[in-house]
This record gives structure tokens, sequence and C-alpha cells, in this order.
């Protein structure tokens, strides 16, 4: 079974982040996989232990996301691929998805897993977008997945309830908390994944024009929510709280 794993390289989810000329500040930060991306390499690497096959994880990034391919290769991926966004004026999911689509036309794959999210931006649109490209079948916010032969059978997360569905290989799935328990690289694990191998290629090496997957949309600003100020303790009894509740709400929060 050729099985495929894409991830993003995010920021560590206990990083204090600021924000300096209208850009998120890296300096000294820390990165990680995206959580939502351990997911679905665990899944990837159970699945392969039950059918057999490659597990192959694949970015879209700067040379700093070696490191977190190779923590992937630790988990117990066989091979990665890092696909260089340098010559990259700007990125957003349209071109993240259609440069992976490039790299997946001449693969053979029976299965692409993913993260739900990426806990940077949020949008869910990578997996959806790249299954859409390749015109095959995608299932998201699985919770759940059994394949015997080419049939597929998903129970995925609907908003706290359960949907059970039935489908057919070659598919694309984006993993939910609560699919599995991700493994920590062990330390025979980060040995073994300096070895294994890990491909750097260019978008030229895709035959991709930078003007064909230019970004289509424009981050104009960021900046920090509010800080949160501290909440009111109502007194006296039930009438004169509902009162004072019904007169903050008209003269300083101005929502009735």
């Amino acid at each position: 079974m050729n099985i495929f794993v894409i991830l993003k390289r995010t920021f560590d989810t206990e990083e204090k982040i600021s924000v300096t000329n209208n850009k998120i500040s890296e300096d000294s930060a820390e990165f990680i996989i995206n959580p939502y991306d351990e997911y679905a390499i665990e899944e990837a690497i159970t699945l392969k232990d039950a059918h057999g096959g490659t597990v192959t994880v694949v970015t879209v990034g700067d040379e700093d996301s070696e490191k977190e391919l190779r923590t992937a290769l630790a988990m117990g991926a066989d091979q990665a691929v890092l696909i260089s966004n340098e010559d990259l004026d700007s990125q957003d999911q349209f071109t993240t998805s259609s440069v992976l689509a490039a790299y997946f036309k001449d693969k053979e794959y029976d299965i692409i897993l993913g993260g739900n999210v990426a806990i940077d931006n949020g949008t869910g649109q990578v997996g959806p977008r790249l299954a859409e490209l390749l015109d095959i079948p995608h299932v998201t916010t699985i919770t759940k997945i059994e394949i015997n032969g080419t049939t597929v059978n998903i129970e995925r997360d609907v908003e706290g309830d359960l949907e059970k569905i039935e489908t057919s290989l070659p598919l694309l799935v984006t993993a939910q908390q609560g699919l599995n328990e991700p493994r920590y690289p062990s330390l025979p694990g980060i040995m073994k994944a300096k070895k294994k191998p890990l491909e750097t290629l260019e978008l030229d090496d895709l035959d991709i024009d930078e003007d064909d997957v230019e970004a289509k949309t424009k981050t104009v600003e960021i900046y920090l929510p509010p800080k949160k100020e501290a909440g009111k303790i109502l007194s006296g009894d039930t009438a004169d709280q509902v009162k004072e509740l019904v007169s903050l709400l008209r003269n300083e929060a101005k929502v009735i």
C-alpha cells in the first residue's frame, strides 16, 4: 500500500506569539509538526503495519521544515519529501494544494492523510482542495478508519455526533483528535531517521510556473486579540442584579 501524509510546520502550541511590523515574529520561536498532522502520521504507520507498504511524508516549506520531516521519519515513516517554497513570493491554501497536486500527478497512491486543520491559520482547506485537484474522494475529521481491500469504512466527527461512511481507494482523509494517540519518536527511531531518504524538490522539478500557483489571498493585517478586562461581580438581591446587568449591557457593552 502506498501511503502518503501531507504535513505542515507550525508554531509550538506552547509558544507565546508576538507581532512585529504586521508579521508574526519567528525570533527564537519553537516549531513543531502541526498536531493534527501527527494523528495522520500515526494512522499512516498503523495502516502500514496492518497492510504493508510504505509511508511517505510530504511538505511544502523552507529548509527549516527538514526538522519536522525528520521527526516524522523518527516516528516511523519510511521516506520524506521537502518541496521548497523559496521561489514563491507568497503562499496560501491554493498555492500549497496546487504544488502538492503537481507532485502527486505522476505518483501511485492508495491513501493520502493529513491533519483536519493547521493550528496557525485553521482553514482546513488544503486536504479537500488537493483531493479535488486529484479527482479522488475525500473525508474530513475522521476518528476511525478500516480498510478491507479497496473498500474503506470511516467514522467521522460531525459537531459532537458520529457519521459512518463507506468509500473506496484511492482516497484522501483528514484526521481529527481522537483518531489515535501519536507515538513519541524513540531513540532508535531518531537514529534510524538520520539514514532514511529525504528528497528535496524545487518547483522546476515539478514543472511549476510560480505565476500559476501565485496566492489567491492576501493577509491585510495581523494583530493580537485585545486583552480581556476583569469581570464584574453583581451585588444585591436578584432584582437589583438584573437591573444592573441590563444597564451594563445597554450602556457599556452596547449589545441591547
